[in-house]
């Protein structure tokens, strides 16, 4: 296992595995909950850290999470309310339609 990189708090941590997982590079949450001893040790010592499970795979998740760190900035209009949608959403928010192809 190789490290990939610390995490903000356990969520973004634990939403971030998530997200590399299923996009094909299994990756695990290591010290989860060390949270539990900051003033003990330094506070970067206790970040919440990713961990992709196959040392080969370590340069394919860097990209992959910049990918869903800075997801595409689109600006789209709704074929079914004629909403504008700006940002990187693929439904509608007024009305649930899908983006267009």
């Amino acid at each position: 296992m190789k490290r990939l990189t610390s995490a903000p708090n356990l969520a973004l941590a634990t939403l971030w595995a998530d997200m590399l997982t299923h996009g094909g590079v299994p990756t695990r949450v290591q010290r989860a909950y060390a949270s539990s001893i900051v003033g003990e040790v330094p506070f970067d010592q206790s970040l919440p850290e990713l961990w992709v499970v196959n040392d080969e795979e370590l340069e394919p998740a860097r990209k992959l999470l910049h990918e869903l760190r800075h997801p595409p900035h689109r600006h789209w209009a709704c074929p079914a309310c004629h909403e504008v949608i700006k940002g990187p959403f693929e439904q509608c928010w007024n009305c649930g339609a899908a983006m267009p192809v």
